[in-house]
């Protein structure tokens, strides 16, 4: 079963879940992903992100009051768009090893797609966000883990892996993250390709 990523896109937006990616806000935020991404939280100004979707400086006001909420929003709506759509994935299989294959091939397409640049923003710069907004950033990306770790508990106990599902997944976030750095879709090998090997390489045992 293929996972409709705009049906679940629509139902996050009509839900006030994640912004309209054709709207203001959302335009703000993704070239905000883009300047995160590409100059570093830190060095990236207001004006920068103004001029990004040509508007005045003050106009991003209108949408939010400080750059760390558009920094937070970035993370927060990315997060809550994955999920669902990890979580979609998972319900679709109906063994733990497809819904492996299945998860790692939403990561994937999240990591190389349209959500890529926050994806990363949210990787290497939720150190920036203050106490309070850093929180609850974690406690999204902590449900998001959790669909992981629910699918690798399981197939350790069917004897599939040997290993500690929590060591699994941190081997696997760092191997299909660093995928953004060397993968090219128009390079001859498609996504599904790639997760036959991330497959192979894990090299599941059956029973």
């Amino acid at each position: 079963m293929t996972v409709n990523r705009d049906e679940i896109l629509n139902a996050l937006v009509a839900d006030n879940l994640v912004s309209d990616p054709n709207g203001a806000r959302g335009r703000l935020l993704r070239e905000a992903a883009r300047l995160f991404r590409d100059k570093g939280y830190e060095r990236t100004t207001v004006r920068d992100l103004a001029a990004a979707v040509g508007i005045q400086s003050g106009s991003l006001f209108h949408h939010f009051r400080t750059k760390e909420e558009i920094l937070k929003a970035v993370m927060v709506e990315t997060v809550r768009l994955n999920t669902a759509l990890m979580r979609a994935a998972a319900d679709a299989a109906d063994t733990s090893r497809a819904r492996l294959r299945a998860m790692i091939l939403a990561e994937l397409e999240s990591i190389v797609g349209q959500t890529g640049e926050a994806m990363a923003v949210l990787v290497f710069e939720w150190r920036s966000l203050s106490d309070a907004p850093r929180e609850e950033v974690l406690a999204l990306r902590d449900i998001y883990e959790q669909l992981w770790l629910d699918v690798l508990e399981a197939l350790k106990a069917e004897g599939a892996i040997e290993a500690d599902p929590f060591i699994v997944r941190r081997m696997l976030t760092g191997a299909l993250s660093w995928t953004v750095t060397w993968y090219r879709p128009d390079g001859g090998l498609g996504l599904e390709d790639l997760v036959d090997q991330v497959m192979a390489m894990m090299r599941l045992a059956s029973r």
